[in-house]
């Protein structure tokens, strides 16, 4: 290539070209046509055969530069000049300088490529710092939940600590009652020797028997004595058991729940609400017990735990084993839920009941020990919390049978008996009796098919129609006190006829009988 360059350096090609150029401007006014074109041809030529030089040039530069190098100086500068050439060739027009190369081209698509670039280098830098930010905010959030939960492990575990505390009193004050009743016992004992020398000579001398008698009727007072005041002992020792167990429990689910609290998680958690049904119902947080001089009112609180998570549990453990009973005679799940809400309302419907009637029982046999006084209340609430072992929950459950026998949605399915749901009807029962005991009491909302669904108080089933917005049926109740829901129930919903079962309809001579409500005809 350098030999080549030489030559072309070292020819007078290009003078001599100068020079005749020059000489053509000077001769061409005085020339004729044929004459300006034969100089116009004999430059052309000289020039080709230049561009046959430099081209040889550009092809031995080419070679020597490998099979990469050079390739976007063709591509910028060669081919746009070539393209521009013929086309002002073909076209007959002079070449235009002004005509925009491969190379200005490429630099636009560079600055376009780079200016994209550089926005989505901003937005990633704007993401970055909007995930950070939230990644701080989460951050914040669970040094937040770790410090309440510290809190109420904190308070649970003083709670704790007061109950044990309690319970060694109480331990304390049984020994000196028991201490009492053993001088008392002796006292009693020294007494009647004493009545025993102090008779006088002329009466008859007792016989053997008869102060055997006398001794074992004093000393079955004192056992009998002895035993109520030990029993009731006993029993507010296991009321505060109960309670301990409740405060352990809540205090090992809050421990649970900080060690997973502190556990990272790659993502943060989606707030959009999934259709598939949770476990059990949503239990309402139990205040911290306070210490008071009365019993009923100092358990109020950890019997109302105990009661919602015995609630809890028969929604999420007996009724589906009342379930699985009823599914190897029913083959319709449907009907087996609605037996089993049926099942739940009758039964707190009959254990209200019976905490009426034993409460009328309980109030007139204190009356006459306690008529009068400022505390009678509290005594006959002492009195049923101490004694809520004596409800008959056997006749209960009778009674919820013959109720749901006659109810007009479920009455005598010919597949199923309803005493195979009896443990099930004995516990709810039992919950539901003792939930009236509670201050304020506990009671289940009312739900009547067709009704508007109420997303306060309840849930959809798994299988409902999210979209419709009446009750087809219940799966279970909610749990209410006063007028706050403390557990959702659940429910299923469904477009189109959600009333399914037959009206029952009775012509009497005087009135008609629509579904148990009576028109005057």
């Amino acid at each position: 290539m350098a030999e080549n360059l030489r030559k072309l350096v070292s020819s007078e090609t290009l003078r001599s070209m100068h020079d005749k150029l020059e000489c053509w401007l000077r001769e061409y006014n005085t020339n004729t046509c044929d004459q300006n074109l034969n100089h116009c041809l004999e430059v052309i030529e000289q020039i080709s055969k230049v561009q046959g030089q430099f081209f040889r040039i550009l092809t031995t530069t080419a070679q020597e530069g490998g099979h990469y190098d050079g390739v976007e100086i063709i591509k910028s500068r060669l081919l746009p000049w070539l393209e521009a050439s013929f086309t002002a060739a073909s076209m007959g027009k002079p070449v235009d300088s002004k005509v925009p190369s491969l190379q200005d081209t490429f630099d636009k698509e560079r600055h376009k490529e780079a200016g994209a670039r550089d926005r989505d280098k901003q937005q990633l830098d704007s993401e970055l710092t909007s995930t950070r930010n939230q990644l701080n905010q989460v951050q914040d959030d669970l040094a937040e939940t770790e410090k309440t939960l510290e809190e109420t492990k904190n308070r649970s575990a003083i709670s704790l600590l007061a109950a044990e505390e309690e319970i060694n009193q109480l331990k304390k004050q049984l020994k000196s009652l028991q201490v009492q009743e053993d001088s008392r016992h002796r006292n009693l004992e020294h007494r009647s020797l004493e009545h025993r020398g102090a008779e006088p000579r002329g009466s008859e001398p007792r016989t053997s028997e008869q102060r055997r008698l006398d001794q074992r009727g004093i000393d079955k007072q004192g056992i009998e004595q002895r035993t109520e005041v030990i029993s009731d002992y006993e029993k507010q020792l296991r009321t505060l058991k109960d309670e301990i167990a409740v405060l352990s429990a809540e205090k090992s689910v809050l421990q649970g729940r900080s060690a997973r609290s502190r556990t990272p998680s790659p993502a943060p958690r989606s707030r959009s609400h999934s259709p598939s049904r949770s476990t059990s119902p949503s239990t309402a947080v139990v205040k911290i017990r306070s210490p008071s001089p009365n019993r009923a009112k100092m358990s109020n609180v950890a019997r109302k735990a105990a009661l919602l998570s015995r609630f809890s549990d028969a929604y999420s453990q007996a009724r589906l084993d009342a379930q699985c009973l009823l599914r190897r005679c029913i083959d319709k799940a449907e009907t087996v839920q609605r037996i089993i809400y049926i099942a739940t309302v009758e039964a707190f419907h009959v254990a209200k009941m019976a905490f009426r009637h034993f409460k009328i029982r309980v109030r007139k046999s204190l009356t006459p020990s306690l008529s009068g006084s400022s505390n009678f209340e509290d005594a006959v609430s002492d009195y049923i919390i101490c004694h809520l072992d004596l409800y008959d929950s056997q006749s209960s459950v009778h009674d919820v049978i013959r109720a749901m026998n006659v109810n007009p949605k479920i009455s005598f399915p010919p597949e199923v008996d309803f005493c195979l749901l009896s443990e099930f009807i004995q516990e709810i029962c039992c919950i539901a009796f003792a939930m009236q005991a509670l201050d304020p009491p506990l009671d289940i909302a009312f739900g009547a098919d067709g009704e508007i669904f109420n997303d306060c108080k309840y849930r959809r089933s798994y299988d409902s129609d999210f979209t419709a917005p009446l009750v087809l049926y219940h799966v279970w109740p909610a749990l209410m006190e006063n007028d706050c829901v403390i557990m959702k129930g659940e429910a299923v919903t469904k477009r189109g006829a959600f009333v399914r079962w037959p009206c029952i309809v009775t012509i009497h001579p005087k009135c008609l009988i629509h579904n148990g409500i009576q028109c005057d005809l």
